[in-house]
């Protein structure tokens, strides 16, 4: 897997999903809160699959060598 994702759409990735596990875990017992799972693994391997099926590219080319 190559890298798709840049270093601010992984921040921006962790933020989300720890904002919906937190909203999950003190609001009422909403098993959709923990779609938040999602951004927080694609945040930390730096691949989105959906990126790739619509060629969307977030990594500057620095950030896709250093992966390689």
């Amino acid at each position: 897997m190559t890298r798709n994702m840049g270093t601010i759409d992984r921040l921006l990735r962790v933020v989300a999903g720890l904002a919906l596990i937190g909203f999950a875990v003190a609001g009422p017992a909403d098993p959709w809160g923990y779609i938040g799972i999602v951004p927080l693994l694609t945040a930390a391997v730096g691949f989105c699959p959906a990126y790739r099926l619509i060629g969307l590219n977030t990594c500057g080319k620095r950030d896709r060598d250093a992966a390689a």
